[in-house]
């Protein structure tokens, strides 16, 4: 369970986060929504203790991630799928993870076979496609077998097998009863995955419910403009207009 009580985070007089209080619980897929510049980044960077908030708390399983003794165990992460070092293979990149953590190293072959890189196993992956960085950060993810996993955009570079087969994977790990914190901008592969929903905008709370009663209760047929309806006033970065003879306004 991840519970965010107060959550904010000010950067000189501007706040990316601000008063963010939800709860993620285990047994469900929770969709974190949110435009551009909402603050879903920092959120999880704050769960992760990579960004300590301004005020507030959050914690996960009970406690703050960095006062877990075997983290990996606990809390599984993929924020961005380049992280690592390009002259590691995933053997040696998730073998140096498993050694830290003390997990055995079947555990490594397991996950990399699990996430379809056996082929490439002992490959750099400097050389890498961004699909197959992002199956490696899956893994890594996945090394503990952890009781909750956060995921970034995991569907980034990823070819249709690829979507397909995260959202199984997805589906599967909420239904053995691990907390699943999944961030996209794909609204039509939320809608197949999330259960639930948290939505920010600005960096506050916008809503969290069902996703079928955020759906219901919007007047609207999809996610995608339940979405768009919620956080039109809350979209900072929006494109010019063009008008018929080409100028912006």
């Amino acid at each position: 369970m991840i519970e965010a009580k107060g959550l904010t985070k000010r950067y000189g007089d501007k706040y990316a986060v601000e008063d963010l209080t939800f709860t993620v619980r285990p047994g469900v897929v929770t969709g974190f929504l949110g435009p551009n510049g909402a603050g879903k980044s920092t959120t999880m960077r704050m769960i992760l203790g990579l960004d300590r908030p301004t005020r507030g708390s959050v914690t996960v399983n009970g406690k703050p991630y960095a006062d877990h003794r075997t983290p990996l165990r606990e809390v599984g992460a993929l924020l961005e799928a380049r992280a690592l070092h390009p002259g590691r293979s995933p053997y040696h990149h998730l073998l140096a993870l498993a050694q830290s953590n003390g997990l055995p190293r079947s555990r490594v072959l397991d996950v990399i076979d699990a996430v379809g890189l056996a082929d490439v196993a002992r490959r750099r992956a400097g050389r890498f496609s961004l699909g197959m960085e992002q199956r490696l950060g899956i893994a890594t993810a996945l090394l503990g077998d952890p009781r909750t996993l956060i995921l970034d955009e995991p569907l980034n570079g990823l070819d249709t097998e690829g979507i397909r087969w995260v959202r199984g994977l997805l589906r599967e790990q909420a239904v053995q009863g691990r907390t699943v914190f999944l961030s996209s901008h794909l609204m039509t592969e939320m809608a197949q995955t999330a259960d639930h929903v948290v939505v920010i905008g600005k960096g506050r709370l916008v809503a969290d419910r069902s996703l079928a009663g955020l759906v219901a209760e919007s007047g609207h047929s999809s996610l995608e403009d339940a979405f768009l309806g919620l956080t039109s006033d809350a979209v900072e970065f929006r494109p010019a207009t063009t008008t018929r003879n080409g100028s912006h306004r």
